[in-house]
């Protein structure tokens, strides 16, 4: 009777168990369903349906930026941010520097090339909801002119601000609201790609006027994307612009730029999970990611420029002798071979060989450490001297580690009796430091903002500069009138003879040891799609998704 009893009571417990998960929707509460706490209660989850698709992508990249006001900063951290949050008038191709529509949907050119009249896109607003129009392009390129060159560093890019002998720009007329016209001082053969450039995005007048100088860490444009959040050294968040112009886009609901200084680090975290798209891959990792079924990668085309630069009002680097003779004390295929992989090429001039106007026929100074100390011993040093090195604490495009590179080079220098401490800060206060001409050497780099020669010698070493770009201080007034008379001219024949002669007179005053011309790379996941890495850096994620 006890075994029936027991039968009896098992049956009766087994069917109340059943009518209870019948009542219950298929354990789908979240007692039953740990891992999928969000799957709707009256549904199942099934395991063979394909998963939902990624709508948030987490970027991992070396450093962190320094402003979130792209005019107000010549570093690239900050550009990679701001291109999906402004938008300029003119835009670039997808990758390369041919001019298209954006803001402005056409422009015209008067026969004098002093006049240039862009009709502006309708129907856009701001992210905060007020109109773009003529009156807020006007606006912005006021702010601009009347500041100076440590609010807005890249304004040099036309010749400098209101009041400077060089400036370009007369005036900035709204003729109606889809209509402003630029007039011109004299003419400025790269104007449209400059106005093309990331660090003239338009802002919204409101939101000037209402954060000031916190605009910085508030920024509003007219971008793919709308400003979320940004915790310093970590991330910024950004989130789409659901009422963005272009029907359809962006694609994805969110963007988090991670800042993970080690190259090494942030592969890992690729690797993990954590992230889902890297730059600054090391080429020593190339294989492993290749060989990795769930990841890709990515070819950034190459505009770079990698150099070691001296502050040439500070002795003994006033003296070119000197100079020369520390181009001749470094290593660049050994640098190349160590640290880059093979996918670079030692350079000799201050742009890249893919732009027009490259010289070359200027000879490299050759790895020769007996002309080195001859120089020096020709310009008083036959002892050698001591001096400092500033080394880069973030891993950039043209500059994987500079740290390591920094070591390369002192040994070299130690061998002609010339002493380098290496130093190192911050990133923000190294480009500060270095704008203030407070190093002997330091380490930089820099990527091609539009593809035109101008860009990289003017902006780099012209005397205009000093102060923003012209980290070295550098000043021939020879080289000056050069590139000022290469600007104004349209015949781009002339004006690669020009940059080619100013090529050699920079060479000869050696104010930087140019170093290498790199190929960055890029890794991420398999499916991650429509990814197109541009040459200036900066990349646009409207159309990015993942299958």
């Amino acid at each position: 009777m006890k075994k029936r009893s027991l039968l009896l009571s098992i049956l009766f417990l087994l069917l109340l168990s059943t009518a209870l998960v019948g009542c219950n929707g298929g354990g789908t509460d979240k007692t039953s369903n740990n891992n999928n706490e969000d799957t709707p209660k009256n549904e199942t989850k099934d395991p063979e349906k394909a998963e939902e698709v990624q709508k948030e992508l987490v970027f991992g990249r070396g450093g962190d930026s320094v402003s979130l006001d792209p005019i107000t900063t010549t570093e690239g951290e900050t550009f990679k941010v701001t291109v999906n949050l402004f938008e300029t008038l003119i835009n670039y191709g997808e990758q390369d520097t041919t001019l298209h529509p954006s803001l402005a949907t056409e422009w015209k050119v008067s026969d004098d090339a002093l006049e240039y009249t862009l009709t502006l896109r309708e129907g856009v607003k701001f992210h905060d909801g007020t109109d773009f129009n003529a009156d807020a392009v006007v606006t912005n390129f006021e702010r601009w002119m009347n500041g100076d060159e440590e609010q807005f560093p890249y304004y040099t890019m036309f010749g400098g601000y209101k009041g400077d002998e060089g400036h370009v720009i007369k005036e900035v007329k709204a003729v109606d609201a889809k209509t402003v016209v630029f007039t011109l001082y004299r003419p400025q053969a790269p104007f449209l790609k400059n106005l093309a450039m990331s660090p003239f995005g338009i802002a919204s007048p409101a939101a000037l006027e209402k954060y000031g100088d916190d605009f910085m860490k508030n920024p509003v444009g007219t971008g793919p994307f709308k400003f979320v959040e940004w915790k310093e050294n970590d991330r910024i968040v950004i989130e789409k612009n659901p009422d963005y112009w272009m029907e359809g886009y962006p694609k994805l609901e969110k963007v988090i730029f991670r800042s993970i200084p080690e190259n090494s680090a942030r592969l890992n975290a690729l690797l993990a999970g954590e992230i889902d798209l890297m730059d600054g891959v090391n080429p020593s990792d190339l294989e492993q990611i290749k060989g990795n079924p769930d990841l890709q990668m990515f070819e950034r085309p190459s505009m770079n420029i990698g150099y070691l630069g001296f502050t040439t009002n500070r002795p003994p680097f006033d003296n070119k002798l000197v100079r020369q003779a520390l181009n001749h004390a470094v290593d660049k295929e050994g640098i190349i071979e160590a640290f880059y992989g093979g996918f670079a090429e030692t350079a000799k001039n201050p742009l890249p060989p893919a732009l027009e106007g490259y010289n070359d026929d200027i000879q490299e100074y050759p790895y020769d450490l007996k002309k080195a100390k001859e120089l020096l011993t020709e310009a008083g040093f036959a002892d050698g001297f001591e001096m400092e090195l500033w080394a880069m604490p973030v891993p950039r495009p043209y500059m994987p580690d500079g740290m390591k590179v920094a070591e390369v080079i002192q040994s070299s220098f130690a061998e002609i009796g010339v002493k380098a401490e290496i130093k190192t800060v911050d990133w923000g206060t190294y480009l500060e430091k270095a704008a203030k001409g407070e190093f002997d050497a330091y380490m930089l780099g820099w990527t091609g903002d539009n593809g035109d020669p101008d860009n990289f010698i003017y902006t780099l070493l012209d005397k205009d500069s000093i102060g923003s770009n012209n980290y070295s201080f550098y000043s021939n007034d020879e080289l000056h009138d050069i590139l000022i008379e290469a600007q104004t001219i349209a015949d781009q024949e002339k004006r690669n003879e020009l940059y080619k002669k100013a090529q050699e007179i920079i060479h000869e005053d050696s104010p930087w040891v140019p170093l290498v011309h790199s190929t960055p790379f890029l890794a991420g996941k398999k499916n991650l799609l429509n990814l197109l890495p541009h040459p200036t850096g900066s990349d646009i994620l409207t159309k990015v998704e993942f299958e």
